[in-house]
This record gives C-alpha cells, sequence and structure tokens, in this order.
C-alpha cells in the first residue's frame, strides 16, 4: 500500500476525530485510555488546536499517516523536541483495520528520512513489554534496544514494564 506522512493541520480535525473514535477501544488495549473527555468535540478540538501551536513553536511535529485518498491510516508524532541536543520522542499509532501491514514501519521510514533533514540527531521511543509489534517496528527502522527498567504502567488491570529504544542519525 502506497502511504505518506503530511503534518497535521486545522482541516484534520474532523477525520482525525472519526479516526479516533472508531480506534479508541483498539487502542486503549496498547496505551493508556486518553479519558472519556478527551472524546467530546469540543475538548477533541481545543486539543487539535494546541498541537498546531505546540508544532508552530518548533517543540513537537505531529504527522498523519495517509493513503494516496488521504484517509487517515495512523498518526506519527516527535514531541519534546530539544533544539540543543537535537534529540526527541517518537509516539505513532495505527488503525486497527491497518496493522500487520507494513504501514507503520514504512512511515516510521518516511519519518526518519524528514527529520534527518530537519537536523534531528536521536529519537528516543519507549513501548510496553508486551508490545512486541512495536518493538519490531522500532527494530526494523535500527533502533536500538536500550533498556528495561523498573518503569512500569498499569493498564487493563496489569501492570506493564516499559522497552526503551534509542535511534541515532
Amino acid at each position: 500500500m502506497s502511504i505518506f506522512i503530511e503534518k497535521l493541520l486545522i482541516t484534520d480535525a474532523e477525520n482525525l476525530y472519526t479516526f479516533e473514535l472508531e480506534n479508541r477501544h483498539f487502542f486503549e488495549k496498547m496505551i493508556p485510555s486518553r479519558g472519556d473527555d478527551y472524546y467530546r468535540p469540543e475538548v477533541f478540538n481545543k486539543r487539535h488546536e494546541n498541537l498546531l501551536e505546540e508544532q508552530a513553536l518548533g517543540g513537537s511535529l505531529f504527522y498523519l499517516i495517509k493513503d494516496k485518498s488521504g484517509s487517515i491510516l495512523g498518526r506519527m508524532n516527535l514531541v519534546d523536541i530539544d533544539e540543543s541536543q537535537k534529540i526527541g520522542h517518537l509516539g505513532y499509532r495505527v488503525g486497527k483495520s491497518h496493522t500487520g501491514k507494513g504501514i507503520a514501519t514504512n512511515a516510521l521510514n518516511l519519518l526518519l528520512e524528514t527529520v534527518t533533514n530537519k537536523g534531528i540527531k536521536q529519537i528516543k521511543a519507549k513501548t510496553t513489554a508486551n508490545n512486541i509489534a512495536s518493538q519490531k517496528i522500532l527494530e526494523k527502522n535500527g533502533f536500538e534496544y536500550i533498556e528495561s527498567n523498573d518503569e512500569v504502567i498499569e493498564m487493563d488491570g496489569q501492570r506493564l514494564k516499559i522497552v526503551h529504544y534509542s535511534w541515532t542519525n
């Protein structure tokens, strides 16, 4: 499947809201819930505006993964960018109906090309120890396992260890 990544725009709000609603329960099986308020249209729209402001200030880059028709397949973010160190922190999610097709792997490759051109030298990522698919995506794109320390999150009644990765240009 042919995909591309595109910086988040104000005009993406409605389609992104639909994408998040459709995938809410799927995402909440792998990452902590954003809470019920996130899915109220007025709250979602305000958060969308805040993300655009943060992106405009340069502290974060928010991308949507889209197919050739422009449909949203997922999200990919580089946040908490330290301009002096050229380090950012990765986050991503792909919709349920698009998993297992190489979309996240390809989108991450596109993101790495894009941010390398912007001078980013290192990207840190973390996932839960049981999210083997995410770990494979990171490793396929040159991320190296750093550690699994005592950091845990509670999700769905389980205590899950966090696994840390790093990519260096």
